[in-house]
């Protein structure tokens, strides 16, 4: 096996995102968490409340033999509303916002090429901020593996449930055994 590589990508609630992702092959490991920024260690209630300017987000940790970069952004696109700035499905404020926070510069030549190429596919501009990782914080234990947790939460089966069934019927190419 390859050395793992490291995405972070924000798309709304990050227990929608993270479902996403922990059913692809060659993800290793999903952590939710916050990204983006200006508060070290913010709590997910002072995000919620918008005074830290995280975004929710996801680090995914995966085998680049198995996923590619680019796999990994175009099931990302494909669950969320990249042209709504600070919002995705019921959630709004900037922390739902859409984001990829990149790994160095090979991953920003490669979400700005990718974002390009897809802007031709929507109406409205692609807002999706693309910026440099600086600190990823994890979120709180309970945010872990939430949709996994708690598959009958009404949040969760209106929202995440969708998501989690498009990318199993879009991607089977992608789906872990």
């Amino acid at each position: 096996m390859s050395d793992t590589e490291i995405a972070t990508v924000a798309g709304g609630c990050f227990w929608c995102t993270e479902a996403v992702f922990k059913q692809l092959a060659g993800v290793e490991r999903v952590t939710s968490g916050y990204a983006g920024g200006r508060v070290e260690n913010p709590s997910y209630e002072a995000v919620c409340r918008g005074e830290t300017g995280h975004a929710e987000c996801v680090q995914v940790e995966y085998d680049p033999d198995v996923l590619s970069y680019e796999d990994v952004l175009t099931v990302f696109f494909s669950t969320h509303d990249p042209t709504t700035k600070d919002r995705e499905g019921p959630d709004v404020g900037s922390q739902y916002r859409s984001a990829v926070f990149y790994h160095g510069e090979a991953q920003r030549e490669a979400v700005e090429a990718f974002v390009d190429d897809l802007q031709s596919a929507y109406d409205d501009d692609i807002v999706t901020e693309i910026a440099p990782l600086e600190t990823f914080y994890e979120a709180e234990a309970y945010h872990q593996d939430y949709f996994e947790k708690n598959p009958n939460d009404a949040y969760c089966s209106v929202n995440a449930a969708p998501k989690v069934e498009k990318v199993r019927k879009q991607f089977q190419e992608l789906m872990a055994a």
